[in-house]
């Protein structure tokens, strides 16, 4: 048994390892001197070391800023309201007596299947709803519901709650949503904080919907917009005809800002994402359950 347990804590270790290396990798890229990382690759260990790459960065001050609070709003809101319309959406799905359950778990189970692509998604948001150069832009499509997340959410509640809690509750004379706020919402936490994860993390990496849909409006970008704008400009000065702003796009650490640029986009998630931690193998091992 000792030596099982050693050989679980080995392999855990390196795997552990594993996956830091490349985080302290990109940040050591990112402080790295540009020629010698030019002419020596990435490494743990650099010859010499500059910060002018996050010296870029933040000369870019107020944008900087503006792209951080659009990303917190949009993920702080758009995970809430991720997690309460799917939560609403699986607790009527449990309910066996429900008219109609069969036909509206095939409509969810139909959306994991089928997607109208990005073109008529493009025209109904932008043409009907009118999201284009809105904050709505950054919330609404692709990322608001998805059937996954509410046929897990579903089985978690179906597997993990007993139907005698249900019975209990109805007796004493509860209604369906004092069920679902007293009874499922804090029995549900574990499924409902993973779920919830996913979806913040989606939010903060998404920087399609501000390709799509933001075209005139750049102080609606969030960080992935604007980190990803900010490296087109760089490739594009470095391109140009002028020989003169090619010249000072030369000057430019443009490997190091792009190596800065990912270590910044990257750095909340890895200081968020590891406080959840003790709700996701119970949250998807349970919810993953088939039911």
């Amino acid at each position: 048994m000792k030596k099982f347990q050693y050989l679980s804590n080995t392999v855990m270790i390196i795997w552990t390892v594993l996956i830091i290396l490349p985080f302290i990798l990109l940040f050591m890229s990112s402080v790295t001197e540009e020629n010698v990382l030019v002419a020596n690759g990435y490494s743990f260990f650099p010859d010499r070391f500059s910060l002018e790459a996050y010296g870029y960065i933040i000369r870019s001050g107020r944008k900087i800023l503006l792209a951080y609070g659009i990303s917190i709003l949009v993920t702080v809101i758009g995970t809430l309201s991720n997690v309460l319309l799917s939560s609403l959406m699986a607790y009527p799905l449990t309910v066996k007596t429900l008219p109609g359950r069969k036909i509206m778990m095939f409509f969810v189970f139909f959306t994991m299947l089928f997607h109208g692509g990005i073109v008529p998604s493009y025209i109904m948001w932008s043409g009907t709803f009118h999201i284009k150069d809105t904050i709505f832009a950054q919330l609404l499509p692709n990322l608001l519901l998805s059937g996954w997340n509410i046929m897990m959410i579903r089985t978690y509640f179906q597997t993990s709650i007993p139907d005698s809690l249900y019975e209990a509750a109805r007796i004493d004379g509860a209604s369906e949503m004092k069920i679902f706020t007293g009874v499922v919402l804090p029995l549900g936490k574990p499924i409902l904080v993973t779920m919830g994860t996913f979806a913040g993390l989606a939010y903060w990496n998404d920087w399609t919907n501000g390709l799509y849909y933001i075209a005139r409006n750049k102080d609606l970008y969030n960080v992935q917009n604007l980190l990803n704008q900010m490296i087109s400009n760089i490739q594009y000065l470095a391109t140009s005809s002028d020989s003169n702003v090619a010249a000072a796009a030369s000057n430019l650490p443009a490997t190091g800002i792009q190596m800065a640029i990912a270590f910044v986009a990257i750095l909340p998630i890895m200081l968020i994402f590891p406080q959840f931690q003790r709700f996701y193998s119970k949250g998807i091992t349970l919810g993953g359950v088939k039911g």
